[in-house]
């Protein structure tokens, strides 16, 4: 058999491309990994970018297309490195028919690719079909020429399908035959020992209803796969797509990095460089694409695939950060074709830095209680880390629990992952703060209820006040027909123009109203397509099919609006100015102020801070008008509309547009013109999560309540030091400097005086052997002071070995040991003796063979600590 054309994966990649764009197929770029659909978290296939047009929300701009594109998936990452072809990273060469053309053509032009441009021999090439696709079976064999025994029929895993409704349709995929030499009468595709599927037809010819019916569509699409580091490894002749060019050069690096040979290497340390390969390659991608390290979305399987990084460094001896490093390599090989990666490449080397850094503290402190929990007697009986020890790490240590679960796994133990979860539900409902009345009813049961009674109609986008019929009351959480004075009820109407909290913004409050009866509304929440009326019956009553006023605080509604129109201007200046790539991590908008948190993995400058509210005070001068359009969602998309991840949206959506300053999806109500917003001002600026920044701020009525507030405080400072407001700063700050420099002399008296309390211990030195020891305790001494007396006292005493204890009024224990040169030669060490003596006082420490100090919690027994103390000095120096 001739052999094969060895190309590097850059020119498999421009052959696939070049061969269709021959063929009248549109070159397009890769999309980002961040996908412009909101509902999905990350771009995982080639189709993913065309995914309105199949679903037909969008017309396509071109009948056919062809792309690489770069995808992330980790459904399977406990694979990645075992296997010959898993990855986290990969790219998907494909070609795209919109209602052009179809199977005959795709499987002609497939075929043609792969033996043509890539010659590989027909012999080792075995088709698969969906086992009802006759069309399919016939082209291969009748207009290809395929043996019938070389053209597979398939179950349901050649069926494609967007979802439980809407375009779908059967595959044919091309295999490679790596053992020809076993022939061709048992084949089996699903053994990747053998076969590996190199490029994948997708013929969406179906709509699939929700009763399951399927009939034809109008326009028939192709969607096709070919993977590109699946081919390379064809061509290359390598064992895997490790070793292809695309990643062996990154393994190579961390293998130079751990001075150890791949080829050299055993399969565990294989492994964990195949790991390393191509997880690395993930991170950079997924950060030269805006995605930053965080404990949510994306932004955390950034995080644990960078986690995974460092560990499986140290499992091959890498004891320092190396992964950014390694990150230079991966951003050379991708820089001709993903320019982003050169383009960012200190972002992505500063971002990888700080969450190795940040890990490698991590990693050490969980494997050492790791460690301890695998050796408990029970533990080691049962072979499980229990769910409490698992849930222990993961909350006090920051321990993934994936992590625990692989170390578990590579030690040979199990882990309970029920009771994990268990132990994390119980957490979250400790933290979870009750909303006034709104749980005393499940979701299910507000649905029967919308059901019976209808969704309630919002009013709130153009009324602020309106009459409505009461639909239904809870008290207590029980229906009723009736609520009276005094009653906290749960009202819902039939239309209404309050606003219900969602989009980050709260729920407005106001009054329903009939004759003389008034509801107070505190709240609106949102179930079951119905709005929730929160309050309390302040007089009369009210009665299910009463026709009520309702009336918003208009007030309120005002300044919340101010806020929320102020949020889209803080998001707009924030990546105008400190980064394009800034994204909503969550919101808040009430009367008060408003609260943004977004990804970023540094803090804001005050420099920063001062442009952005500049910026944001110039777009609300400069009057800018609010136009808020219906759309569907694709059309709002291409418009350049922001999503923000985690929202649904449904097939039309609202947008917020204020012309060449921002432009977002979303529900929430706003400000005419931004010149109704009047003043933005930020108040706070802090990190909230890793890689999660918070600002604060506030607008309008609020600035002016902020400002007197701060005003009182200035004049009620200027007239207590009788000075201009000015001068404050300068005062402050020289009352600063008179303190601390009391304190410094507080701390200088106070070691002479510890100092002056030890001398008087001298005589009561007792020899033991050829060393003097000293064990004694000195009444409400600091820590630094006790350490230069029990110092002072070994120099003098000579060879010698001084224990010293105090405590504090709040029951604080301080411990410290001075070890001569000698008496370190007879094998003791300061830090781990004081350390294990401090273990009686519940607490802990250590230092340097010569000085430690350690600490305490139970000043009770510090008399017990340093009998201890003394007699493990006597027997341990008593032979000298």
């Amino acid at each position: 058999m001739a052999s094969l054309p060895s190309l590097t994966g850059a020119e498999i990649r421009a052959k696939f491309l070049n061969f269709f764009e021959e063929r009248g197929h549109k070159v397009l770029p890769s999309a980002s990994l961040v996908p412009a659909d909101p509902t999905v978290l990350l771009t995982i296939a080639g189709m993913l970018p065309f995914k309105p047009i199949f679903l037909g929300q969008q017309e396509p701009e071109v009948p056919r297309a062809t792309t690489s594109q770069k995808c992330i998936r980790t459904n399977d990452i406990e694979n990645v490195g075992r296997t010959a072809r898993h990855h986290t990273f990969f790219e998907m060469l494909g070609n795209f028919s919109f209602g052009d053309y179809f199977k005959k053509e795709a499987i002609a032009w497939g075929w043609e690719l792969v033996t043509k441009v890539f010659q590989l021999p027909p012999d080792r090439l075995v088709v698969s079909v969906y086992h009802t696709d006759e069309d399919a079976f016939a082209i291969w064999r009748d207009a290809i020429g395929i043996p019938a025994h070389r053209i597979q029929r398939m179950g349901d895993d050649n069926f494609w399908a967007s979802g439980a409704t809407g375009p779908c349709g059967p595959c044919s995929e091309i295999y490679y035959d790596f053992h020809p030499e076993l022939g061709d009468d048992a084949i089996d595709l699903e053994d990747d020992s053998r076969f590996l599927e190199i490029y994948n037809l997708v013929f969406m010819e179906l709509n699939r209803d929700a009763d399951g019916n399927l009939t034809p569509l109008k326009k028939q699409n192709i969607d096709t796969g070919l993977g590109l580091e699946r081919m390379a490894q064809v061509l290359q002749g390598v064992p895997n797509n490790y070793e292809t060019d695309l990643i062996f050069p990154i393994i190579k690096k961390a293998a130079d990095i751990a001075g150890i040979d791949y080829h050299k290497s055993d399969e565990k340390v294989k492994t964990s460089l195949k790991v390393i390969g191509d997880h690395v390659r993930s991170v950079v991608h997924m950060i030269a694409d805006g995605i930053n390290a965080s404990n949510v979305g994306r932004g955390y399987i950034m995080r644990r695939l960078l986690r995974r990084v460092v560990r499986h460094g140290r499992l091959i001896g890498i004891s320092g950060t190396f992964a950014s490093e390694v990150a230079e390599v991966a951003i050379a090989l991708s820089e001709s074709v993903y320019t982003n990666t050169r383009e960012r490449e200190q972002v992505i080397k500063d971002e990888i830095k700080i969450e190795e850094v940040r890990f490698l503290q991590t990693l050490e402190r969980g494997e050492k209680l790791l460690e301890e929990i695998l050796a408990k007697p029970e533990v080691k009986a049962s072979k499980t880390i229990s769910g409490v020890d698992a849930f222990t790490l993961y909350d006090t240590y920051g321990f993934p629990f994936e992590l625990t679960q692989e170390i578990a796994e590579e030690e040979g133990f199990a882990v309970d992952a029920d009771g994990f979860e268990s132990e994390m539900k119980k957490q979250q409902e400790r933290s979870q703060a009750a909303h006034e009345d709104i749980d005393l009813m499940a979701k299910d049961n507000w649905a029967n209820i919308a059901k019976e009674i209808g969704k309630t109609e919002f009013l709130g986008y153009a009324e602020l006040s309106s009459t409505a019929t009461v639909k239904a009351i809870l008290v207590n959480g029980e229906l009723v027909k009736t609520a009276i004075a005094g009653n906290k009820v749960q009202i819902v109407l039939d239309q209404t123009p309050f606003y219900a909290e969602s989009g980050g913004q709260v729920g407005d409050t106001g009054y329903l109203a009939i004759g003389e009866a008034i509801a107070k509304i505190s709240d609106v929440q949102k179930q079951a397509d119905l709005f929730i009326h929160i309050g309390q019956i302040e007089r009369g009553e009210i009665a299910v099919g009463d026709s009520v006023n309702a009336q918003i605080a208009v007030s309120e509604r005002r300044r919340i609006q101010s806020h929320h129109t102020a949020t889209h201007l803080l998001q707009a200046a924030l990546k105008k100015i400190v980064d394009p790539n800034v994204s909503q991590a969550g919101s808040l908008v009430d009367s008060d102020r408003l609260r943004f948190d977004f990804n970023l993995n540094r803090a804001v400058t005050g420099e920063e801070i001062q442009q952005i509210e500049l910026q944001i005070n110039n777009w609300i001068a400069e009057a800018h008008d609010s136009v808020i359009e219906v759309l569907p969602i694709a059309q709002a998309k291409a418009k350049g509309a922001i999503a923000m991840f985690g929202e649904k949206y449904g097939a039309e959506v609202r947008v917020i547009d204020i012309p060449n300053v921002s432009m977002e999806l979303c529900g929430g109500t706003h400000v005419k013109n931004t010149s109704e917003i009047g003043v933005f001002k930020i108040i706070a600026e802090a990190g909230v999560a890793s890689g999660v920044r918070r600002i604060e701020a506030i607008a309008g009525q609020a600035v002016l309540e902020y400002l007197t507030v701060r005003d009182n405080i200035t004049k009620d400072l200027s007239d207590r030091f009788k000075i201009k407001p000015e001068e404050i700063s300068d005062r402050i700050t020289g009352l600063q400097n008179e303190l601390k420099n009391s304190q410094k002399e507080i701390e200088s008296l106070k070691q002479q005086l510890a100092l002056v309390k030890a001398d008087s211990l001298l005589s009561e030195a007792e020899p033991v052997g050829t060393f003097k020891i000293l064990v004694a305790q000195l009444p409400d001494i600091e820590a630094e002071a006790l350490k230069a007396a029990a110092e002072k006292l070994s120099a003098k005493l000579g060879h010698s070995a001084v224990v010293l204890g105090s405590f504090s009024e709040d029951g604080k224990v301080t411990l410290v040991a001075s070890f001569s040169k000698e008496v370190i030669a007879k094998g003791l060490q300061a830090g781990k003796f004081i350390g294990a003596i401090a273990k009686i006082c519940g607490g802990g420490g250590g230092g340097r063979p010569n000085l430690a100090q350690a600490g305490g919690k139970d000043a009770s027994k510090l008399p017990e600590a340093l009998g201890a103390a003394e007699l493990q000095l006597r027997q341990a120096l008593g032979n000298s």
